[in-house]
């Protein structure tokens, strides 16, 4: 199990943080993750409109050939999205302590902007020990 990256996206498809934590991603400049990062919103916000069966959340993964986009919607519309190897089957819980931590770490934080960049040190430092030490 690989986890290469995480994005944050805000309620409006905006790129909020942006890590990578392993190599076999392609290095991109930060105008190009925010392009993909509106793409993947405007592509979650279809998803949730198309769905047969009434009321969707949107699609929650995408599964490419050598990697799976994994996405967590919250209930304010903040997206939390992993990226990892196609044999990865903890993401859910990543991302749910990943939000945990952004709760705890961001939102609590009387300076941080709601729909701004997260610029925490405390919010960096607990999600390297989570992701980068392989702790699920």
């Amino acid at each position: 199990m690989a986890i290469f990256g995480l994005w944050v996206i805000n309620k409006a498809g905006g790129l909020v943080y942006q890590r990578n934590f392993a190599d076999g991603l392609a290095l991109l400049t930060s105008n190009e993750y925010l392009v993909l990062a509106g793409t993947l919103h405007g592509i979650h916000a279809i998803t949730s409109r198309l769905s047969p069966m009434g009321s969707s959340s949107g699609v929650q993964v995408i599964e490419g050939e050598s990697f799976k986009i994994n996405i967590f919607l919250t209930v304010t519309g903040t997206k939390f999205v992993l990226l990892t190897s196609l044999s990865d089957t903890t993401a859910e819980v990543v991302l749910q302590r990943v939000y945990d931590i952004y709760a705890d770490a961001v939102m609590k934080n009387p300076f941080h902007t709601p729909e701004m960049p997260i610029r925490s040190e405390g919010f960096d430092t607990r999600i390297g020990t989570l992701i980068g030490t392989g702790q699920t």
